[in-house]
């Protein structure tokens, strides 16, 4: 029994032993080389994470800033909107066509005036916005109250664009409520239709950066239009002044064609006259009177 345990014992040693055998010389310098390639990956893996690290933060700094911004104090908020609404007007319109902070007549002065010819007149732009019933309402979507105040708010800011900045005689007869916030302009015409109407009512039009850029490109157009229409005129006003002068001058030149045209037959005549004497001095030169 003992001799076939050896046996057995030494046939395995032979199997492997021969197995040994078999397997490929390693190759030191190759796996250093791959692992020198492994390591240069990993850190340029880990250098742009490390990027998109400092990316995500700065992102995220900014975020929170716009919250603080949008969430933050009143004036804040106001220069927000009305930096949103200068870079607008300023990509869009030409500089002689607007203002901002410019004061009216009555002592008031708006966000932003676009210079319009009267009719209609100057239109003003106001960038404020009742925020905080807004947040409050947007807090707590089941509070009636808070939706009722919201609403009242908007209202009574659309009254004070009204009397503030439509002026009779002065400006144009309605002004622009500016939104700084998409969603918050879409929840106004989801939400509160009565609202829009009303501003309607009263003739302030409410505007967000899209239909704002829309109705900024339109009254550009309409200035060009404005623009093209003084210039014809101008052209025309030229023209029927050089028909005026032309005709001025065919008068004159048909006044000199009469001049010349007379003093034609005046000489005409003349040498007529000079025809007929000078026979008459040959007669006269060959007559014989004797001599004395």
């Amino acid at each position: 029994m003992t001799t076939y345990i050896f046996v057995l014992l030494f046939i395995i040693i032979i199997l492997l032993l021969a197995i040994l055998m078999r397997r490929p010389t390693v190759d030191i310098s190759a796996l250093r080389e791959d692992n020198a390639r492994l390591r240069e990956r990993l850190a340029e893996r880990l250098g742009a994470l490390s990027q998109n690290a400092i990316e995500l933060k700065n992102i995220s700094g900014d975020i929170a800033n716009f919250k603080n911004i949008l969430m933050g104090n009143k004036q804040a908020r106001g220069t927000f909107g009305e930096r949103q609404l200068e870079d607008l007007v300023a990509d869009i319109m030409p500089p002689e066509s607007y203002a901002f902070q410019s004061v009216l007549e009555t002592g008031v002065r708006p966000d932003c005036i676009i210079r319009l010819p009267y009719p209609p007149g100057d239109m003003i732009i106001d960038s404020k916005f009742p925020l905080e019933s807004y947040n409050r309402m947007i807090a707590d979507k089941k509070d009636g109250l808070a939706q009722k105040q919201f609403e009242l708010d908007v209202r009574k800011h659309i009254d004070a664009i009204g009397e503030k900045y439509i002026i009779s005689g002065k400006t144009a007869e309605s002004a622009m409520m500016f939104i700084a916030s998409e969603s918050i302009f879409e929840t106004l015409h989801r939400e509160f239709p009565a609202t829009i109407e009303y501003a309607a009512r009263k003739k302030v039009f409410i505007v967000s950066p899209t239909t704002l850029w829309a109705t900024l490109n339109t009254i550009r157009a309409v200035l060009s239009d404005i623009k093209i229409k003084r210039a014809a005129a101008k052209i025309k006003k030229e023209l029927d002044m050089l028909l005026v002068d032309l005709t001025r001058l065919s008068e004159r030149a048909g006044k000199v064609n009469q001049h010349f045209a007379l003093a034609q037959t005046d000489i005409e005549q003349l040498q007529t006259s000079v025809g007929k004497i000078a026979p008459r001095a040959e007669k006269i030169r060959a007559m014989d009177f004797g001599e004395e």
